[in-house]
């Protein structure tokens, strides 16, 4: 087994678009195009961890490594722990939890992600992007991340805030968030045992438990965001761009 993983949590249950993981994109599942993207990264094994069958099946049939997992977990992180855990025995040193809404997810980008966990600069690291638009600024479901640095000229800074709606968003240092977390093997164990916490209720952002626990995450610069597919809006969105670029 590889020291690092990426592990998927997909559900049906979404409830601002029910079934998105089955949408077609390109005559392909949303989940498997995220998929194929973290196994052609290249930076371990891959495993889906969902407790629906229809997403079991898609990435049974396409060869791919599939854990059915209960259905009543609080987050996804919970999700990816119960694979870590139970299936995996603890025993890869680096996890990557990547959301599987992201269709377009560059494979170059988890690549580097995986690079940087595994130096431990930090208990989780975690990627962003400039906020191309103001409409971006001012919508909720695009959530914004602020740095200590600029991570454009640096690649890499030190979380301060994680949030969807601010007054310090024009501001510097202050990016769009992609959903994407590499953790230690010892931050995921912690994570999990925590309670959770005030501002990832109040916000619906569980990266505010990490934060408000004291632990140090780390975010780094990417040139072209994936597109978080939250509506019917967005996979309209998604499909035209992954439509035109195939």
């Amino acid at each position: 087994m590889n020291e690092l993983v990426t592990i998927i949590p997909s559900r049906l249950a979404s409830i601002r678009l029910p079934d998105k993981p089955l949408e077609l994109i390109n005559n392909k599942e949303m989940i498997l195009h995220v998929h194929d993207a973290a196994v052609k990264a290249g930076v371990g094994e891959v495993f889906v961890a969902t407790p629906d069958e229809k997403i079991k099946e898609v990435i049974k049939n396409a060869n791919g490594n599939v854990i059915k997992t209960q259905g009543d977990h609080q987050t996804g992180t919970d999700r990816i722990y119960e694979i870590f855990d139970k299936t995996l025995n603890k025993k890869p040193k680096f996890i990557i939890n990547l959301q599987g809404d992201m269709p377009n997810i560059n494979s170059n980008d988890i690549k580097n992600l995986a690079i940087y966990i595994k130096k431990k600069f930090c208990d989780i690291a975690t990627l962003g992007s400039e906020l191309l638009e103001k409409k971006e600024m001012n919508n909720k479901n695009v959530v914004k991340v602020s740095t200590v640095e600029n991570i454009k000229n640096k690649g890499f800074s030190q979380v301060k805030d994680f949030f969807r709606l601010n007054s310090e968003t024009e501001k510097n240092f202050v990016y769009h968030h992609i959903g994407i977390y590499a953790f230690t093997s010892d931050s995921l164990i912690n994570y999990v045992s925590l309670k959770r916490s005030n501002l990832e209720l109040k916000r619906n952002l569980e990266q505010m438990r990490a934060l408000e626990n004291g632990m140090k995450i780390d975010v780094g610069f990417v040139k072209s965001p994936p597109l978080s597919v939250d509506t019917k809006e967005d996979l309209i969105q998604i499909k035209k761009m992954m439509e035109k670029n195939d």
